[in-house]
């Protein structure tokens, strides 16, 4: 199978109102190119260095997420281009992304990474911290991110019903906080869902799924 019949396979089975992240990490760019012939125009890298690599060498219409986990002092590298930054998980990650979007006159989009798996080395936010975080006086200073929603990674377990138990706590936990209006908040966005899990996750509420070895196929 060919990465674009792959791609509109998967494509094919997604409702119009979920949003898919071909997750294009250690893909060399000719493989990123033929997703792109098919149609495909958002991709995620988890490294920042590998995707000021592919920005720099293809096309300018494509949405570049960091779906990674990110480290404060790399935000400048994307900050000039990165569509949508998926794994915020704290206050001091987000003051600093954006000031570089400051810097780069910009406003860039950020989803609050929630750990909902039981791994402990799953990185995120608690309900508490996440609540904390939106209520704080930093935050509502800040104007140039914008928070489009939450993402979440689920328990690494061929345990359906635990997985399900995941994804349904954090859409339970978005739509607690969907009604924030703050000026710095358009809360659309669910995260969740790779390639094993994410017609579960869809069930469950998602709407942007992050799919990488059922395009490009295993690392």
């Amino acid at each position: 199978m060919s990465i674009a019949s792959n791609l509109n396979t998967i494509k094919s089975g997604l409702p119009e109102t979920v949003t898919l992240v071909a997750v294009s990490k250690t893909k060399p760019v000719s493989d990123l190119m033929q997703a792109y012939d098919a149609g495909q125009r958002i991709f995620g890298e988890n490294k920042i260095q590998e995707m000021v690599d592919k920005y720099e060498q293809m096309p300018k219409d494509i949405q570049w997420h960091m779906i990674g986990h990110v480290q404060s002092n790399k935000v400048k590298f994307m900050a000039p281009f990165v569509s949508l930054i998926h794994g915020v998980d704290s206050l001091k990650l987000l003051q600093e992304i954006n000031k570089q979007a400051l810097k780069n006159d910009r406003i860039i989009d950020c989803l609050l990474q929630i750990h909902i798996a039981e791994e402990e080395s799953k990185f995120g936010l608690d309900e508490n911290e996440l609540n904390e975080l939106l209520s704080s006086p930093e935050f509502k200073e800040m104007k140039n991110i914008r928070i489009l929603g939450l993402m979440g990674m689920a328990t690494f377990t061929e345990d359906q019903n635990q997985i399900k138990k995941e994804f349904t706590h954090l859409k339970s936990i978005f739509d607690s906080i969907k009604e924030l209006n703050k000026e710095n908040c358009n809360l659309t966005t669910v995260s969740m869902g790779m390639s094993g899990d994410y017609q579960l996750a869809i069930e469950c509420g998602s709407t942007m799924v992050r799919i990488g070895s059922s395009i490009f196929g295993g690392r």
